[in-house]
């Protein structure tokens, strides 16, 4: 790796560890201090408009629905989410944000806005078409290599061959 890969690579590592520090210390000192960042993922994933079923929100966050039982459990006793039975098919359950989880995912949603707003501004559209590729590039490397890891395959090869990441 040379000297330039290096720095690229350090200011990934920075960016990615400030970003959550700062959404975890802008919680734990604001308005919605009894939220932690996987609860706001959560409630960002819920949607302040339409219901969504148990299922569809699970496959939003990559995650079981027993495991989305036990944080919506958590949510609907901070009022921030509620439960309703589908009319139709009382077996489907539907969640949704509370007034209270709708302003949690406003005042989420802004902080994600200033930020792009202020990388974003200073730069012209060519170099705002370019970051966008370049960020959704490094986006799909990342999910792809997710997917490898989460679903063992290659996992050998990977630790094997360092030339592969």
């Amino acid at each position: 790796m040379d000297a330039v890969e290096k720095d690229f690579a350090e200011s990934l590592l920075h960016i990615f560890d400030n970003v959550l520090l700062t959404e975890e210390m802008a919680l734990s000192k604001g308005y919605f201090s009894d939220l932690s960042i996987a609860e706001l993922h959560t409630l960002n994933a819920i949607g302040p408009y339409e219901a969504r079923t148990m299922t569809e929100t699970a496959n939003i966050l990559g995650i079981t629905i027993g495991t989305l039982t036990v944080a919506v459990d958590r949510l609907v006793k901070k009022k921030y989410v509620e439960r309703q039975r589908d009319t139709k098919d009382r077996r489907i359950v539907r969640i949704s944000l509370t007034r209270q989880g709708k302003l949690a995912y406003r005042m989420h949603s802004k902080f994600h806005r200033v930020l792009v707003k202020r990388i974003m501004d200073p730069l012209s559209e060519e170099e705002r078409k370019i970051l966008t590729r370049t960020i959704t590039e490094i986006d799909s490397f990342v999910e792809e290599q997710y997917k490898k890891y989460s679903s063992g395959e290659q996992y050998k090869k990977i630790v094997r061959d360092d030339t592969e990441v």
